[in-house]
């Protein structure tokens, strides 16, 4: 009887502080299997294998993972053993644990919606700033004003963008793909500027970083000025000259202003296209000055006529080479305030060009001739620009002749 039992002793398997039993079982119809007892859920359950062999991995198994506490893993059948032990190999590189990346998958699989990690992945991997060029603002500024120049933008523009740009580029010592929407848009709204001004550092901002996106120096839809918020520019009173005002600008004017004061005048031209305006673009024997596309802020070639008054006045002045304005952007708006001191005249904003368009359009009674010589559409000149003025006002502004070439001048209307 005592060696029956020592017989039917179970085999043990230790690991560590954990101990599984094997027992050896005859079935009814004479085959011998084997018998592991897993006490890792609390309660004896007994797993049966056809092999001593096969028992004794089972059981090297549960003791294993019950003796490192895992439990759960201990109740594992082998298949689901087999792909817990290969995701902890998979994980040993990257030190994370099972749990956590379990739970990183289960937080992904929530924002994606499905299974997309890898996807997700290997977008962020190619949309990654640690990855993008290092440059500066200061660098891409250099970059895009001599890619400007390359390409032939006239040197009014690429006056107006080194000015704006690099004061920009002085406040942001930084790396291009740092800057933010939220920053840009502090910096604009600090600008102690019109909203006008501050929309136009806005564009020139806006473009500078769509340089850099085309150049890969940020990422693709990433452009921080794009947003930002326009600042919006109320509509004042248009303010005109009267005809002895720009008399007196006119015989306060230097030879190298006056031209500029009267094609603003006489032709109601822009001060950006005055700028990049040249001599040749005016044939005075012909009696028309020409704007071409690259000259004109609506990109469209415009055709206006020289008056009578216009061509006295330009045929007085001896240099025609080259630019109509020699200087730079800045030198012509300090002409402006050194000429209306002189005339002791008030310096009105773009009052040249409303001027034109409300003597015009009283002396010839037509808004659509007015808007092709301006550049407009006939209902924005008809809304500003009817009946500021009277018809006989009209005839003196555009009688407004030299005397002689030292820019005394004299007001000869058909009223007087």
């Amino acid at each position: 009887m005592k060696s029956k039992r020592r017989k039917n002793r179970p085999i043990k398997v230790e690991v560590g502080n954990a101990t599984v039993r094997i027992y050896t079982h005859k079935r009814s119809d004479g085959a011998t299997d084997y018998q592991v007892a897993d006490y890792s859920t609390g309660t004896r359950c007994l797993r049966t294998c056809a092999t001593i062999e096969a028992a004794k991995a089972e059981a090297d198994k549960i003791a294993r993972l019950m003796s490192s506490g895992d439990v759960q893993a201990a109740m594992m059948r082998n298949s689901e053993a087999a792909s817990y032990g290969r995701a902890i190999e998979l994980l040993k590189p990257t030190g994370t644990s099972l749990e956590l990346a379990a739970a990183g998958f289960a937080k992904a699989f929530e924002i994606l919606g499905r299974d997309r990690m890898v996807e997700a992945a290997a977008f962020f991997a190619k949309h990654n700033p640690d990855k993008l060029p290092q440059k500066t603002v200061q660098d891409v500024v250099s970059e895009l004003i001599a890619h400007r120049k390359n390409n032939g933008a006239s040197e009014v523009y690429i006056i107006d963008l080194q000015s704006r740009l690099s004061r920009f580029g002085t406040d942001f010592q930084c790396q291009v793909s740092s800057v933010i929407g939220a920053d840009v848009g502090k910096w604009l709204d600090g600008l102690p500027l019109s909203p006008r001004s501050k929309n136009n550092f806005r564009t020139n901002i806006r473009t500078l970083f769509s340089f850099a996106e085309r150049q890969g120096y940020i990422l693709k839809g990433s452009n921080p000025a794009a947003e930002t918020d326009r600042f919006a520019e109320k509509g004042g009173t248009v303010e005109i000259y009267s005809p002895t005002e720009f008399a007196k600008l006119l015989q306060s004017a230097d030879q190298q202003f006056m031209p500029c004061l009267a094609i603003g005048a006489f032709a109601g031209c822009r001060t950006a296209e005055i700028l990049r305006m040249e001599w040749r673009d005016i044939d005075l024997s012909g009696g028309f000055i020409t704007v071409s596309p690259e000259k004109s802020k609506t990109k469209e070639r415009r055709i206006i006529p020289i008056l009578p008054a216009l061509s006295d006045w330009m045929s007085r002045v001896d240099d025609k080479d080259g630019l109509l304005w020699h200087g730079t952007k800045e030198a012509f708006f300090v002409a402006q305030k050194a000429t209306a001191s002189a005339a002791q005249v008030t310096w009105k904003s773009n009052a040249l060009r409303h001027s034109f368009a409300s003597y015009r359009l009283a002396d010839v009674q037509n808004a659509a001739q007015v808007s092709l010589e301006m550049g407009n559409s006939p209902q924005m000149v008809f809304k500003h620009y009817r009946e500021l003025v009277k018809p006989a006002a009209a005839k003196e502004w555009f009688s407004i002749f030299p005397k002689s070439k030292s820019n005394i001048i004299q007001i000869q209307t058909a009223a007087l």
